[in-house]
């Protein structure tokens, strides 16, 4: 017996409705606030991946950026009670602490207040789809920091306007629960010459620098993070050794820490941290924790 016009019809349909499913792509996965205390944002599927094992150290170990240490702290602390808060552009001197800062001070307000705050962070080459992260956090029964690190953008990038908009623009605006807290090596986030070529076609070549520089002024806390001295360098290596009981005298470690940071041409808390992997290694200590 052939086949009816309904049987063929019903095949067409059902051809055309997994060509439709091929192109809308996977459902989105449901998302478990209680799985983890930071995630990382997967915009293919619209999904927060639960971080387990936070990469992140003890705030007492970041030395050396006492002041901006206690303006984040503070600013946290309002945001996790409910208060009125800023995002936060944390920017300057590689190796300095950034990201560690902003990780290490959610660990630290969270487990404080009580609240149960959660850390997302999007990576660089996702920032064109925040808007869509901020309407699945807007309906998030907790306080989201919102993290991006190395934040920086190049000439021929459109992404920041995504940032703008969901920074203080939109109809919408932020979500009330939601702060945005980025590092950055540079202070206006954009390149200058970037600057320079908007202004040299630009009908009004001011408005055009306005336009860029006020993605950094939308966040309202701008942190500064400089190269340490090397007294703070010592007491970065001070810190690491003494926390992960690593028995050594005292001007000996200080010779081999200077003598480290010659080599790198640097004195950071990151240069710190590689310095103390190298010694630990070399005397067979473990880091554990």
């Amino acid at each position: 017996m052939g086949e009816t016009k309904i049987d063929v019809l019903i095949k067409e349909m059902q051809k055309l409705s997994a060509a439709i499913e091929r192109i809308a792509g996977p459902a989105a996965a449901a998302n478990d606030w209680d799985a983890a205390e930071c995630f990382v944002w997967a915009p293919a599927t619209h999904h927060l991946q639960p971080v387990k094992r936070p990469n992140r150290i003890e705030l007492s170990l970041i030395t050396g950026v006492d002041h901006v240490r206690d303006i984040l702290v503070d600013n946290t602390l309002r945001f996790a009670e409910g208060y009125p808060a800023n995002n936060v552009l944390l920017w300057g001197a590689r190796g300095m602490g950034k990201s560690s800062l902003v990780k290490s001070v959610h660990a630290q307000v969270a487990r404080d207040t009580g609240v149960a705050v959660k850390l997302v962070e999007v990576h660089r080459e996702d920032i064109a789809t925040l808007p869509a992260l901020m309407d699945i956090l807007k309906s998030a029964p907790v306080p989201v920091i919102v993290f991006c690190d190395d934040l920086s953008f190049d000439h021929d990038d459109t992404s920041y306007k995504s940032l703008k908009a969901v920074l203080d623009g939109g109809v919408e605006g932020r979500p009330t629960n939601v702060l945005l807290y980025a590092t950055s090596n540079r202070r206006h986030l954009l390149p200058r010459h970037m600057m320079e070529n908007e202004q040299s076609t630009a009908i009004n070549p001011s408005e055009a620098v306005e336009e860029k520089v006020s993605l950094s002024d939308r966040f309202g806390l701008w942190l500064g993070f400089h190269k340490c001295s090397q007294e703070d360098y010592l007491a970065m290596i001070d810190g690491y050794a003494g926390h992960y009981g690593i028995a050594v005298d005292k001007d000996a470690l200080h010779a081999d820490a200077l003598e480290w940071s010659t080599t790198r041409g640097a004195r950071s808390g990151r240069v710190a941290w590689q310095f103390i992997q190298d010694l630990a290694g070399r005397l067979r200590h473990r880091l554990d924790g």
